[in-house]
């Protein structure tokens, strides 16, 4: 890149076409990516006024900046830069040089000159103006020939925050073809944006120079509906991405950002909370298929959740599901989520996606409607089957396999009826393991002529106890048996003996 020198001194009459006719200026080819020449050319970032729809205003770390300030996009010389430093007519000067980690290169005649942070143009200027104590009216240019890696860090709520270091693509310096990253490429780097992300603020921080820095909001959430590709700015060495904490929840949006491939990836499985009314609550790792060895298609989804957890429970309270998801900032997300208007209305969105850390929290209904909840018992937010054990005095005693929300009179009849000639047919007992680790139990009377209802045929829970007690009449039975057995017995031993009785 010719400096300003140079520039003046090829407008001077004949000197400056003498010198054009025998120099071949070299000059990086126009290929790089989206058009920025490594050493040349500054790419224009679109801007917009404040409250329209696209890129939100870009403004400087000091002051708010008007809506005119660009991003600067020059490529600043750093350390790993293989650069050209030409000096005209003095080819013994002329050399390429690596950029060391401490920026300065070391030069015939004028020794060590800091080029960190500067343009090859700057840089160019510094070295003609050191030059200019030895050699009269020197003409210096910079090229870059090879462009270090980039180093980005990128923090906020991604998957993995932390520093990258991102490798171009194809060509370097003179080769065309070169790639620089992009923030889309970052993201993904840094495994996907969390679905805690707002997309709509995520944040580029670029210094400026050696002691400025400008920040420019980019809409990601523009990218995936309109597919604006000014908003995936191309990085530079140095450069912070931010993405915030959204600080509201659009159960719909998030299905899209899931899909965005600067998402997290669908495929990895995610370890999720569920406590409350549920068969099984506990932890659980809920992968595309459902987690554990289920497999299958799909999305990890509230609804896998809750089937790995056995479902929800007759006492569930679906339309005030809660869903506590920590994020980056320490805080959590505490999302409102309906369930039964996803079983009414087919509101998909409803099913949320879950993510890494997730609490599931199904709370217990104040009131359950008999209705509701034989609905629900045909829903896969129920499991299959319950188990229910039904013990003592009926026909098939053990544990009997019931649909969830039977009640207690299905149960009985599951297990064959009452023994009739010894069970007590007025009155059961109900024992029931509570989730707090106690155990209840009541006495139930019984009709089999009622409905559902609390009192005489209630809704059974997984793992309940059903005890048949025996009728008055069978436990006089079996006291004059107890006594009259061993009477029995010795009868028996004279019956042997003596041939009577």
């Amino acid at each position: 890149m010719l400096n300003t020198g140079l520039i003046k001194f090829l407008t001077q009459p004949f000197l400056g076409a003498a010198l054009l006719t025998s120099v071949n200026i070299v000059v990086p080819p126009a290929s790089l990516a989206q058009g920025q020449l490594v050493s040349q050319i500054t790419q224009n970032f679109p801007t917009v006024q404040p409250g329209s729809a696209g890129t939100q205003p870009i403004f400087s770390t000091q002051q708010q900046a008007s809506p005119g300030i660009q991003i600067d996009t020059n490529y600043t010389l750093g350390g790993g830069d293989l650069i050209r430093v030409n000096v005209f007519e003095v080819p013994e000067y002329t050399g390429e040089y690596q950029v060391p980690p401490g920026g300065s290169i070391n030069l015939p005649l004028i020794g060590s000159v800091p080029v960190l942070g500067l343009t090859t143009e700057q840089a160019a200027d510094e070295i003609a103006n050191r030059y200019s104590r030895f050699l009269k009216r020197p003409l210096i240019s910079v090229n870059l020939l090879s462009p270090r890696p980039i180093n980005v860090l990128v923090a906020g709520e991604v998957t993995r925050p932390g520093a990258y270091t991102l490798n171009l693509q194809g060509g370097a310096g003179n080769n065309p073809g070169v790639q620089y990253p992009t923030v889309l490429s970052a993201l993904t780097t840094a495994q996907g944006v969390t679905l805690a992300a707002d997309v709509t603020q995520v944040q580029l921080r670029r210094k400026i120079g050696r002691s400025s820095e400008q920040v420019v909001n980019l809409n990601l959430k523009e990218l995936i509906q309109t597919g604006r590709i000014d908003q995936d700015i191309t990085l530079r060495d140095g450069d912070t991405i931010v993405v915030p904490t959204a600080t509201t929840f659009n159960i719909a949006e998030a299905r899209n950002l899931f899909a965005a491939n600067f998402a997290a990836s669908p495929t990895t499985p995610r370890t999720v909370a569920i406590i409350g009314e549920v068969n099984r609550p506990g932890s659980y790792l809920v992968g595309p298929g459902g987690g554990g060895a289920e497999g299958g298609g799909g999305i990890p989804t509230l609804m896998r959740a809750l089937q790995l957890a056995g479902g929800i429970t007759s006492q569930a309270d679906v339309r005030n599901v809660k869903l506590r998801r920590p994020t980056r900032t320490g805080s959590a997300q505490n999302i409102d989520i309906d369930l039964w208007q996803l079983l009414q209305s087919g509101d998909i969105d409803q099913d949320i996606i879950v993510q890494d850390g997730d609490t599931i929290v199904i709370p217990t209904a104040t009131e359950v409607n008999t209705a509701e909840a034989t609905q629900l018992a045909t829903t896969t937010l129920s499991p299959a089957t319950i188990q229910v054990g039904v013990v003592g005095e009926v026909k098939r005693p053990g544990t009997v396999d019931v649909k969830p929300n039977s009640s207690l009179n299905q149960a009985l009849l599951a297990a064959g009826g009452f023994n009739d000639s010894r069970a007590r047919t007025t009155t059961v007992d109900l024992v029931r393991l509570n989730p707090n680790g106690s155990v209840t139990k009541r006495e139930v009377k019984v009709d089999f002529s009622q409905g559902i209802n609390e009192e005489t045929n209630p809704i059974l829970r997984n793992n309940d106890v059903v005890v048949v007690n025996r009728s008055g009449l069978a436990r006089t039975g079996d006291s004059v048996g107890a006594v009259l057995n061993p009477l029995g017995g010795l009868l028996g031993v004279f019956r042997a003996i003596f041939g009577f009785f």
